[in-house]
């Protein structure tokens, strides 16, 4: 196996505006371990978002590249990219609302993350493993905040995302809510599959087997 699951190669990303171009991120290059899990840290406005959109495949680097499992990435066709966003590589949003098809029941949401990557539907043994067995009739309102990023993390392990990548899972989340998604994001670690979180939550910094600071774009 690989050392690295991903890598970025001298990565920078710009936008555009009415001002000027403003950079976002500088130069970066790192390589995520295949295992563990890895914490992209810096305050807000580091553009630690930004790279983890980068690493997910969401965005393009404006230079630069991007390898999923020593694949380079950056000049892939969009169809190629959405379809390893679909079989591969799996991106969490802060907003648990975000996450999820409000309108379909939590098992649905995990039908329809499996069936979108071709993979057998595994609903009970998956709640199961997430802490919430039964739920599978409810409505995704009726779960907290908490349990709402579980289910997310959840459709991942439904389509088979080989590594899963979050940003700011606790951000918008109490205590107690938080410490669900800290204690998911361990299980996927041990369960083999990398995870790569951007945060300043200390807590889940501490966890971290790899981090990586970023201030104002670049690596510190």
């Amino acid at each position: 196996m690989a050392e690295h699951v991903l890598r970025l190669v001298e990565v920078g990303v710009e936008y555009r505006t009415p001002g000027g171009t403003v950079t976002a991120v500088s130069d970066v290059s790192l390589d995520v371990p295949s295992t563990g899990i890895t914490v992209l840290a810096g305050p807000s406005g580091s553009g630690k978002s930004t790279l983890l959109r980068v690493l997910s495949l969401v965005e393009r680097p404006t230079l630069g590249n991007v390898e999923l499992r020593g694949v380079g990435t950056a000049r892939l066709p969009n169809k190629a990219r959405r379809a390893l966003r679909r079989t591969d590589v799996a991106l969490v949003f802060q907003n648990p609302g975000d996450n999820l098809i409000g309108h379909l029941s939590v098992g649905d949401n995990l039908r329809a993350a499996a069936q979108a990557a071709g993979k057998p539907e595994q609903v009970d043994e998956v709640l199961d493993q997430l802490g919430l067995p039964g739920t599978a009739d409810w409505k995704v309102t009726a779960l907290s905040g908490g349990q709402q990023q579980r289910l997310a993390f959840g459709c991942a392990l439904a389509r088979g995302a080989t590594v899963v990548l979050a940003d700011e899972p606790t951000s918008q989340l109490d205590t107690a809510s938080a410490d669900l998604v800290l204690e998911t994001l361990v299980d996927l670690s041990r369960r083999g599959i990398p995870v790569v979180v951007a945060s300043h939550d200390p807590r889940l910094i501490a966890l971290a087997d790899t981090c990586f600071t970023l201030r104002d774009g670049v690596l510190a």
